[in-house]
């Protein structure tokens, strides 16, 4: 009788351990799985962010070109005769309105 009391103490041991390693092994897996679908999401948004810096890079070089070409004398040139300025070798000549 000694013996199977004994028998049964291990087998309960190892049973008991091995339902602890079980369900340890069930909430990694379980953090496993979020964790993955954290990271697809987070790519998602690191995707989108790096479009989004793409854009605002060709924006601002767009700008540049822009600030660059309103401090050329042709564009002070072109809005002075949209004012009717000119320079003091030329005419302007108007159509008169009827």
């Amino acid at each position: 009788m000694g013996r199977n009391r004994k028998r049964r103490n291990r087998n309960s041991g190892t049973v008991s351990v091995c339902l602890i390693v079980l369900a340890f092994l069930a909430v990694m897996a379980v953090q496993i799985y979020r964790m993955k679908q954290k990271d697809e999401a987070y790519a998602a948004v690191e995707q989108e962010r790096m479009e989004q810096l793409e854009d605002e890079t060709q924006y601002a070089q767009e700008l540049d070109e822009l600030e660059a070409y309103m401090n050329s004398d042709d564009f002070i040139e072109e809005k002075a005769n949209e004012m009717g300025l000119v320079h003091d070798n030329q005419i302007l000549f108007k159509e008169s309105g009827e």
